[in-house]
């Protein structure tokens, strides 16, 4: 075959590779993990430390303003480089990346508005981290204003938190994945068998629904929330109306869980470690877990719901989905020769592409930090891994926003009486199953997070 030949033959596929926001994601991410390392070595990482804004507590007007006048140089390095940098992905994804420039600058001016806020001594006290503001302020504004259309192709959750997760597998020594993946995936594989089964068996023989639109609830409520809804529902050929209920109703019990899971664990007087893993199991979508999991507190309690979460259940959407496909052309549909029709690429096609970026980023870092040493290895740490925790979380709140912004009440309310009541089964098992998991059978594994 010529050159010209292999060429053409896949340039297909790479032109489709950059239109995913995984893939974005991906180079968005281990982009500024590379050039930050580049330049922490290099002596030029001024700019990075210039661009990692952190607005510090206050109390009063005097202090605030004298904080914010520091920052305004930061913050303007900060939206030129995310500005440029997701504006220019959106473009080549097909968006319109002026328009997406346009509203991601007036969702940047409102992230400025929720840190500042949820930097204030008296908003800590009511225990509303940055995130749950962020969140509670888009629901307030999206549910109360009828938001311009040129605001919406900012509006694109599923990039920032990609994003974010990204940045949060530079900050996890790669050891600590390997060290508690095997609990993770275990732990996952008992909540998630369990939890999809309660759920169709209740959406099928107690409420008599489609085969297929109960395996995108019970999807939807056992492995990675909205992703997985709509990996499933492709496998299986559900109607489209059906991905969207199962998706209401995994929005309606994540931002429930974000205020309910803290509360709970709290009152409980879990560990962190314990804390975030509970979270990890019984939190139905990647940005509200992160966010419940922030409400804790602790770092750890971060960590634990990423590994539970991200390396525990998000990567095996891609198995359950070719599990579906196979239950849904030999059973539901009854088709002859089924298995042999199912296209076995079907799992990697559906595998979310950013939790490989998530452990590159690890490796990475880990790799980074072991070649320095111990007292090279301490200030990266500080410096470079400090810079990404902050820039993680100006992505997060993008994120929380764009949920709050996104989910309209009067939608959720009707998705109907059955399929919720089928979802809400499956609740009220996972939750009580994964604290019992992760508080007793793995805590083990949990309480030894660092």
């Amino acid at each position: 075959m010529s050159e010209i030949a292999v060429k053409e033959q896949h340039s297909p596929a790479l032109s489709n590779w950059f239109k995913k926001e995984d893939s974005w994601a991906i180079i968005i991410a281990l982009g500024i993990i590379l050039l930050a390392t580049a330049g922490f070595l290099g002596g030029g990482i001024g700019l990075f430390k210039t661009m990692a804004v952190a607005i510090p507590g206050w109390s009063g007007a005097e202090k605030l303003t004298a904080e914010l006048t520091k920052q305004v140089t930061g913050l303007i390095y900060l939206y030129v480089f995310a500005v440029l940098v997701f504006s220019g992905g959106a473009q080549v994804m097909g968006y319109n990346g002026k328009r997406f420039a346009v509203g991601f600058s007036v969702l940047f001016l409102v992230s400025i508005v929720v840190t500042v806020l949820g930097s204030n001594q008296a908003i800590k006290d009511w225990q509303l981290e940055t995130p749950i503001l962020a969140l509670l302020i888009g629901l307030l504004f999206g549910n109360t204003v009828r938001l311009p259309e040129w605001f919406q192709p900012a509006l694109r959750t599923e990039y920032y938190v990609k994003t974010g997760i990204i940045l949060m597998g530079a900050t996890l020594p790669f050891t600590i994945i390997l060290a508690a993946g095997p609990a993770a995936i275990l732990q996952a594989l008992i909540v998630s068998f369990v939890t999809f089964g309660i759920i169709y068996f209740a959406a099928t023989r107690l409420f008599g629904l489609d085969p297929r639109f109960s395996a995108c609830l019970g999807a939807g409520g056992s492995i990675c929330g909205v992703s997985a809804a709509i990996a499933i529902g492709g496998a299986c050929r559900a109607e489209k109306q059906h991905v969207s209920v199962a998706i209401s109703l995994v929005i309606v019990w994540a931002v429930a869980m974000i205020f309910l899971l803290p509360a709970w664990a709290k009152v409980l007087g879990l560990a962190p470690g314990v804390a975030g893993a509970w979270i990890g199991t019984s939190e139905f979508a990647d940005a509200a877990g992160f966010a419940a999991a922030q409400a804790i507190g602790d770092e750890r309690a971060v960590t634990t719901f990423t590994l539970m979460k991200v390396v525990g259940r998000d990567m095996f959407v891609g198995v359950w989905a070719f599990l579906v496909a196979i239950l849904s052309v030999t059973v539901w549909e009854k088709s002859k020769g089924a298995v042999e029709s199912i296209d076995k690429k079907e799992i990697w096609r559906r595998f979310p592409k950013f939790i490989i970026g998530f452990f590159v980023a690890s490796l990475f870092t880990t790799f980074v930090i072991t070649v320095l040493g111990t007292q090279g290895g301490t200030v990266y740490s500080k410096e470079v891994i400090g810079i990404l925790k902050i820039l993680r979380g100006w992505a997060f709140t993008w994120t929380f926003l764009c949920i709050g912004f996104t989910t309209r009440f009067r939608e959720l309310t009707a998705v109907g009486w059955k399929p919720l009541a089928a979802f809400t089964l499956g609740v009220l098992v996972n939750v009580p199953l994964g604290y019992w998991l992760s508080s007793s059978v793995f805590a083990g594994y949990w309480l030894g997070i660092k």
